[in-house]
């Protein structure tokens, strides 16, 4: 734990409701003088999205509990290297007085060059990293493997501190070249106590009643945008196989395979058995996952999935492909029978028939994988972002500005102004 309160920089393209709660409890913490400045408020604002196919705002709180602003962005929008474009941080960064910048944005945008200058220009410590596992890229042109193979080592040795959400994402740095003493796992969570207690207040049958499923019947879901992928399809032609009388498959989410997944479970003979239930918001997210026996994520590229962690905190079972980063840190410690090769239907189906033959295994599973997420929590996430700031303000010798002991310590007003500060 550090001795001496640090003064940072959060910087996020929009907020996210898995990080919202990150920063929360960030900002109550004694070693942590917190600040985020967002790209947009896509999110937290109304607005379409393209992957859902859908108009999407989440319902929880994103903006709340934490000092944030919003900086102005004098790029496109888009996914452009010019799309983030956000010149103020420059001001911001070097005229803050921060300790250290934490980067979310990725760095294919000028907004992401800019925090780093700018940090590199006032002797800020500068934080970043990547959530994939591998340099393949979600495409599969090969030109870009190899052009991460040659890049990506000069590009990590920017930072002062790497920081990674999973092991495999940590594995990938160390085999670009970089010392292990240059990166810090910090566990992507989500917020542990909020999906347990929600999870705890949901009426399990009358959700089952609504989606036709009886105390007898297992339930396997889905949950995520309908894109190629996310390899939907996959999970539809192994349920085919599996030849399950006694359950059902749950779409949760939305996406232009939709109309394809309909289809084809017609002409498998399946769609009595199957529920789509579109976009499904954040509040509404615990009573699926809790009204569920077996969650299957079928990805071929996902650099982690947290829905993986919600699931679990929910107390439901997950089955993975081998590409779902998820898969090492969560799935595999519990039931590695429950990863398989990408793609192996076969190998699914059977995954899938095992589990619905053996109800009492599964529960088994279900309450091993409700402890586990416990350990890969929150908090867990926080002193591991605490440690990589620690190593890194020390590696660029820029000493902080109060101990945790200095009573008259205050939060230095930002030059952009927040939208909120609590």
């Amino acid at each position: 734990m550090a001795d001496r309160r640090y003064r940072v920089l959060a910087i996020a393209t929009h907020p996210v409701q898995y990080m919202a709660p990150i920063f929360r409890r960030m900002s109550t913490n004694p070693a942590l003088d917190l600040h985020v400045a967002y790209g947009t408020l896509r999110g937290a604002e109304a607005g379409h999205d393209p992957e859902f196919g859908a108009e999407v705002q989440w319902d929880v709180p994103l903006l709340d509990g934490y000092s944030w602003s919003q900086a102005d962005n004098r790029g496109s929008g888009g996914g452009s290297f010019f799309g983030l474009f956000h010149p103020g941080l420059w001001r911001l960064i070097s005229g803050g007085k921060f300790d250290a910048v934490l980067c979310f944005t990725g760095y294919r945008n000028a907004t992401f060059w800019i925090a780093w200058m700018a940090a590199k220009f006032s002797k800020t410590a500068f934080l970043f990293g990547t959530d994939t596992t591998t340099l393949a890229p979600r495409d599969g042109l090969a030109w870009k493997s190899t052009l991460k193979r040659i890049l990506w080592p000069r590009l990590f040795r920017l930072a002062d501190q790497v920081i990674v959400p999973s092991s495999g994402s940590r594995d990938l740095i160390l085999f670009l070249g970089l010392p292990a003493e240059r990166v810090t796992l910090t566990p992507y969570s989500v917020d542990n106590e909020w999906w347990m207690q929600k999870s705890a207040q949901v009426d399990r049958t009358a959700v089952r009643e609504s989606w036709g499923a009886t105390s007898d019947t297992a339930v396997i879901l889905l949950c995520a945008k309908l894109q190629d992928w996310k390899r939907p399809l996959d999970l539809l032609h192994a349920f085919a196989k599996a030849e399950l009388s006694n359950a059902l498959v749950v779409f949760a989410g939305e996406g232009p395979l939709r109309a394809s997944l309909e289809q084809e479970a017609a002409k498998l003979g399946v769609a009595s058995r199957v529920r789509f239930l579109g976009f499904v918001n954040q509040s509404q997210l615990p009573a699926v996952y809790t009204s569920s026996d077996l969650m299957v994520l079928p990805s071929e590229y996902e650099p982690f999935a947290v829905v993986v962690n919600e699931a679990m905190c929910c107390g439901c079972a997950v089955a993975a492909s081998d590409h779902v980063g998820a898969a090492r840190d969560l799935v595999a410690p519990v039931a590695p029978e429950f990863v398989y090769p990408c793609g192996d239907t076969e190998a699914l189906a059977v995954i899938l028939k095992r589990a619905v033959m053996d109800r009492a295994h599964l529960q088994t599973v279900a309450r091993a994988a409700f402890a586990h997420i416990q350990t890969w929590s929150p908090e867990r996430n926080i002193a591991a972002t605490i440690e990589a700031i620690r190593i890194a303000v020390e590696r660029v010798g820029r000493h902080p500005a109060a101990t945790l002991a200095d009573p008259s310590t205050t939060h230095a007003t930002p030059t952009v102004t927040p939208k909120l500060r609590e």
